[in-house]
């Protein structure tokens, strides 16, 4: 194909993601397995009361939409790779861009990659055979879909169509049948828990939103790659909008259809008995052995999508970081053929597989995730910094009630900070050693740096 039919972007990527490639990726790294198992613990959350559960499913997308339209908002006006990296730079100051991009590199991204590599191999083993190597299967994973993506943003983003498309058909089957053919009729009232006054409840809902919005993570990584979306000013804020939105009726529903097909009772007893994955349980109600092998396959396929969006967004960010001259030279180049950011790509391939031959990969995550709540909440606030700084450049896109969105969100993501703070303190102090790392990385060796050459 010549550039006359694949346009590329100043910087020299492949315009080549349309409006349905950009809403695929975002599904495909937002749905995961998450939504089988979550809903389990929102219902511990507020005393079973499925009226709350489906509220606080509700409010958490709500909350990422309001945050995704700050996004659009963001992508629209600069379209540049990077996304987060870019808007917390200007807005803010560079060093802020690169401790989001340097936690990114060491944990959050790379680190991210290997946990979703290691419950994809481990979901493989449990449907099939136990013998084979997690591990194993892990590191050849992210090192297919790393080269899928060195090889063009257009093979990583066909991998993502097919893939959520995959995934999300069964769901759709399951919530489907459960709200059609289910024949328990749940109790959806908000009565009060025996005991709970309003402030209680305002807490109550609030702690299970606070769950439900782990299930929504990764509503900012579209932007990452703004600069290789087809006519990005008005596909960004389409794509983030309608794939948020579409999540939060799926998830809602999906919940819903939970509730139709298993009695309350059984719900509380599995639960009790830990087992958390209602989904799983409610396909085998009404399919038996071959609607628990639907769903398994069903978050096999969600975390195989999920990594490969992973994989195909978090090198953009590495690769504008180098491009503005503070980080690694190396990354801000683009393959003279494939025009993908084919360093950037190998160096966080290589990463994320030494980190799937470490252990206790889940606690290398959640060392970073207070951090990376700090930088999105920073990224959404930075709209009305932008506002202020820059009144008069073009912005194809607007976030409606802007100060009310801005604000709302904001508080929202703050207050999720904060949960995590009380909750686990050792655990975010130690994951802000990273990023203030940064900080000092930053000022050594990158603070004068001139822009690398593409």
């Amino acid at each position: 194909m010549s550039d006359q039919q694949t346009p590329k972007s100043a910087a020299g990527f492949k315009k080549e993601i349309g409006l349905f490639s950009g809403i695929n990726v975002l599904v495909g790294i937002i749905i995961g397995s998450g939504i089988f198992y979550l809903g389990s613990y929102i219902l511990l959350n507020v005393h079973m009361s499925m009226g709350y559960a489906l509220l606080a499913w509700t409010i958490g997308g709500v909350v990422s939409i309001l945050g995704g339209l700050c996004l659009a908002e963001l992508g629209a006006m600069n379209p540049k790779a990077g996304g987060t990296y870019v808007y917390l730079s200007e807005a803010y100051h560079p060093v802020l861009g690169f401790c989001n991009e340097w936690t990114g590199m060491l944990l959050s991204g790379a680190g991210s990659n290997a946990a979703v590599a290691i419950a994809f191999a481990t979901a493989i083993t449990n449907l099939g055979n136990s013998s084979i190597n997690i591990k194993l299967i892990a590191v050849v994973a992210i090192i297919v879909l790393s080269a899928i993506n060195f090889f063009g943003v257009k093979f990583g983003a066909l991998v993502q169509n097919i893939f959520t498309v995959s995934k999300v058909i069964p769901l759709v089957l399951i919530l489907v049948w459960g709200i059609f053919a289910g024949t328990q009729s749940p109790n959806l009232s908000l009565a009060a828990p025996e005991g709970l006054g309003f402030g209680g409840i305002v807490t109550m809902v609030a702690l299970a939103v606070v769950i439900s919005m782990w299930a929504y993570e990764g509503w900012a990584n579209l932007n990452t790659v703004a600069e290789e979306i087809k006519n990005p000013q008005k596909n960004l804020p389409r794509a983030i909008i309608i794939a948020l939105s579409s999540i939060t009726v799926i998830y809602v529903a999906f919940n819903f259809a939970i509730f139709r097909i298993l009695p309350a009772g059984d719900i509380k007893s599995f639960i009790d008995g830990g087992q958390v994955y209602l989904g799983t349980e409610a396909a085998g109600s009404i399919m038996g052995s071959a609607g628990f092998i639907l769903v398994a396959v069903t978050m096999i396929i969600s975390m195989f999508g999920s990594l490969n969006g992973c994989i195909m967004a978090f090198p953009r960010s590495y690769y504008a970081v180098s491009a503005d001259g503070h980080f690694i030279p190396a990354f801000g180049r683009l393959h003279p053929k494939f025009a993908t950011p084919h360093v950037a790509i190998i160096a966080q391939c290589i990463i994320s597989v030494v980190l799937v031959m470490l252990r206790n990969l889940g606690q290398l995550t959640a060392l970073v995730v207070f951090a990376s709540i700090l930088f999105k909440m920073l990224t959404v606030f930075s709209v009305l910094i932008y506002r202020k700084k820059q009144p008069n450049t073009v912005r194809p896109y607007k976030v409606p009630l802007t100060y009310v969105t801005v604000i709302i969100a904001t508080l929202s993501l703050l207050g999720l900070l904060l949960n995590v703070l009380i909750g686990d303190p050792t655990t975010s102090i130690i994951g802000l050693a990273v990023p203030l790392s940064g900080v000092i990385v930053y000022f050594i060796f990158f603070n004068k740096k001139k822009p690398a050459a593409a």
